[in-house]
């Protein structure tokens, strides 16, 4: 897909126009004769028409989190006599049977915690962006960008956006929501938050979904259940069953 991230809004008005059928007879002539020999402005209708119509690109599910295994270091000693041998030998034994358990337990707990959150977690399908309706053309345009999968670009306009609005929930929320799809939970943890704070925002429920999704993927499940707990949504709950079992 082109980088769509310079569009102007009167191109995104143009383009709204002549998907809903309500550009004049002259400008509808002008519009379809560029479509027909300007190919670049045709794939930039196609992107914003799919975006538009509600076509929404779905961005794949994170792949499972790689796990590396740090096996401790060999340490040369000296020979030591027969009857140190055999003792340092036990003990040799019973503490590698702690550490393959131990490992064990905290890899399979690890790809369990791992494997739910992909299972999971899907990006908020975002906000309606008709374009020509709003006054707040920038958020919009950021989000028709994090629609798209380009979180990166997204996050950069919402940032900018967040100077002037720190405190704004929906901004906070989805800047969390797309740290969180660019594999970023520590940042998105931050963004989340801050909405959890206002008890009347109105996506309070998802905001406390994602941010136990946050906390399950930097691994630190009480603050994931505690989280969960507080969320409504019908995911929220079948995640915290899995858990708890």
């Amino acid at each position: 897909m082109k980088d769509n991230s310079n569009i102007t809004q009167e191109q995104l008005e143009a383009i709204e126009r002549y998907t809903n059928n309500t550009m004049s007879g002259e400008e509808l002539l002008s519009f379809e004769e560029r479509l027909q020999t300007d190919v670049e402005f045709k794939a930039l209708v196609d992107d914003v028409q799919t975006m538009l119509l509600g076509i929404e690109a779905q961005s794949l599910k994170e792949q499972l989190d790689e796990f590396h295994e740090e096996l401790p270091k060999t340490q040369v000693i000296e020979e030591p006599s027969s009857k140190v041998r055999s003792f340092q030998f036990r003990k040799i034994a019973v503490a590698a049977v702690l550490v393959i358990a131990l490992g064990s337990f905290w890899f399979l707990n690890q790809n369990s915690n791992s494997s739910l959150y992909a299972k999971y977690f899907t990006p908020d399908p975002g906000l309606p962006t008709t374009m020509s309706t709003t006054k707040n053309f920038e958020f919009y345009d950021a989000m028709v960008n994090y629609k798209q999968g380009d979180y990166k670009i997204a996050i950069k306009k919402w940032e900018k956006l967040s100077v002037k609005a720190p405190d704004n929930d929906t901004l906070n929320y989805f800047l969390g929501v797309a740290h969180l799809a660019n594999k970023n939970e520590k940042t998105a943890i931050g963004f989340l938050e801050k909405t959890t704070k206002n008890p009347e925002f109105i996506l309070l429920n998802d905001a406390y979904f994602y941010l136990g999704l946050s906390y399950l993927k930097k691994g630190d499940i009480e603050k994931a259940k505690a989280n969960l707990k507080q969320s409504s949504v019908e995911s929220s709950k079948e995640l915290l069953s899995k858990l708890e079992d």
